[in-house]
């Protein structure tokens, strides 16, 4: 391990014995008015974000919310988003996002699974959180919106309504760090989406990780209750400068990549600014106009950045930090994001919603180097076990590829409902996380792929990561996914749904041609498929069960 790197995890930290409930009021004791969200032409400053979260807290209070009921958040980005978020913790509530996007059966599923009392939605999707919370638990249906509403709820009002006229002060709740902060629904990739019961000190933990990781910094409660921050002796940190810069918001708030990471910018300081609808143009426009320095999404996200042609000519030398997480980047986009934005150090990270957020990421002490195609080092006070597919007993030993399992802070209390599932996932401290992973010598964590996407052709484990990797780096190639089609007794045969670049052209044969001369003779893609786009979630995951859908099964394979 690199003197850098040996040094960097070292450390264990403190976790403040606290909850969500004081995070509003302790970021604007620290930035005051300073702004905190920028969202189009509004601007709230970190009193005004602490002041109407304060509101929202006492309308839920005077509504009969208490410490425990479900407070849906069926919203995307936007600044009321933030205000009832911390307003919702505030009173001891358990927030639920949601995707705005559900279709309403999975809208009402959620509703009935919490037992959600509030919603707070957004005027397009309201008529169908109208229709699917007929019957159930919700109470208060708070809209943000512009024009006044009406629906059979007797207690719809606007979201502006609902905070008018209530105090810009609230004491918050007392909530035991052992209490639920969050039902955070898992994407949904590769199953039925599962709820995730999220702890206070889950969120809390993984906060005050991230401030230690990436801004050099610890969390401190102070007599009042409130927390800040205090500089790590001996952690210098070419990353996050609290109090300085700021951040454009691009991936969605209801996940937790996005969600989680917010609160610790926050807590550093770090100005919001919230783009809305994905578009490149506008992305790199407001990165120069904000003077942005860090900022995080996903590989598809990137690809779409730095292929634009504005990519060239805006100046994005603020950028101190490029963070790439929820899906595996390409070495290809992560060279292009490397010219793309020369100051930046661009780092990966990897983390699940069963962990609240983060896992492992690059070290971003100044004197630390993380390997390429790595996702990085378990982050502080956080330990990984690479154990045996067949065998979960076994743990493995460096370089050999199995199931990453996980214990820290961060690994929250379970799934909701399910206790089956919990205890084959949840064992012992550890989090089975489903992704198969290796480690090299220095501890650095490889994310190979998901133990449910790895194919077993003719007895062999096809590793599709692998693949995509390799077809991504053909100049006629923008993006791909792998999957596998079943084949009988041969297993599953790896078939590659393929983007072309621009106007590059190529035909099957020679792209398969291409690959088979850098892989293994059994890891030979089979059969390519050109496609426009590739599906993805919202938070940028490919949907490979879609994938799987449109492809026919081919006959057996005769031996």
């Amino acid at each position: 391990m690199t003197s850098g790197s040996s040094t960097w995890t070292s450390t264990s930290l403190s976790y403040p014995q606290t909850s969500m409930a004081v995070w509003a009021p302790s970021m604007a004791a620290t930035y005051g008015d300073r702004p905190a969200i920028v969202d189009g032409e509004r601007v709230y400053s970190y009193r005004e974000l602490d002041e109407q979260s304060a509101q929202f807290a006492c309308a839920l209070a005077s509504t009969g919310v208490e410490p425990g009921d479900v407070v849906l958040l069926h919203l995307g980005n936007c600044a009321e988003f933030h205000v009832a978020y911390y307003g919702a913790l505030r009173v001891g509530a358990v927030v639920s996002p949601v995707n705005p996007l559900q279709p309403e059966s999975e809208l009402r599923r959620r509703i009935e699974e919490t037992g959600a009392v509030a919603v707070v939605t957004g005027r397009q999707q309201f008529e169908i959180l109208l229709r699917a919370q007929i019957d159930t638990t919700v109470g208060l249906i708070a809209v943000v919106s512009d024009e006044p509403v009406r629906g059979g709820n007797p207690a719809t009002m606007r979201f502006s309504d609902v905070i008018a006229g209530q105090r810009s002060s609230f004491r918050p709740a007392t909530v035991s760090p052992d209490d639920v902060a969050h039902i955070a629904y898992t994407g949904g990739t590769t199953g039925i989406s599962k709820g995730v019961r999220v702890l206070h000190r889950n969120v809390v933990g993984n906060i005050t990780q991230m401030c230690g990781w990436r801004a050099g910094h610890r969390l401190v409660t102070g007599r009042d209750g409130l927390v800040s921050l205090e500089p790590i002796d001996g952690k210098d940190v070419d990353g996050v400068v609290p109090g300085v810069g700021s951040t454009i918001v691009v991936a969605p708030l209801f996940h937790a990549h996005a969600l989680i990471n917010t609160s610790f910018l926050l807590m550093c300081g770090l100005t919001q600014v919230l783009s809305g609808r994905f578009d490149p143009a506008r992305v790199l426009e407001e990165i120069e106009q904000h003077r942005v320095s860090y900022i995080t999404g996903t590989p598809a996200m990137w690809h779409a950045l730095v292929t634009h042609p504005d990519a060239s000519s805006r100046d994005l030398s603020s950028v101190r930090v490029v963070s790439s997480g929820a899906a595996p980047i390409d070495p290809g986009t992560l060279d292009n994001l490397r010219r793309a934005f020369t100051a930046a150090r661009v780092v990966e990270g990897y983390g699940l919603t069963e962990a609240t957020c983060l896992v492992t990421a690059a070290p971003l002490g100044v004197d630390s180097e993380c390997p390429v195609g790595s996702a990085g080092l378990p982050v502080f006070d956080t330990q990984i076990q690479i154990r045996a597919l067949d065998d979960p007993a076994t743990i493995l030993e460096e370089g050999e590829r199995g199931e990453l399992w996980v214990r820290g802070p961060q690994v929250t209390d379970g799934y909701l409902g399910t206790p089956e599932m919990t205890a084959r996932q949840f064992v012992d401290g550890w989090l089975a996380t489903g992704d198969i992973a290796y480690r090299d010598a220095d501890g650095f964590v490889y994310i190979v792929g998901r133990s449910k996407d790895m194919l077993i052709y003719k007895g062999y484990n096809v590793y599709p990561r692998l693949l995509e990797e390799v077809a991504a780096s053909h100049p006629s190639v923008s993006t791909v996914a792998v999957v596998g089609r079943d084949v009988g007794p041969a297993g599953e045969e790896p078939v590659a749904f393929v983007v072309p670049a621009g106007d590059a052209t190529t035909d099957s044969d020679e792209l398969m041609a291409y690959v088979a001369e850098r892989v293994l003779p059994y890891e030979r893609i089979q059969e390519v498929m050109w496609v426009d786009a590739l599906p993805t979630s919202a938070e940028g995951k490919i949907l490979r069960n879609d994938l799987r859908e449109r492809l026919r099964v081919k006959p057996v394979l005769s031996e």
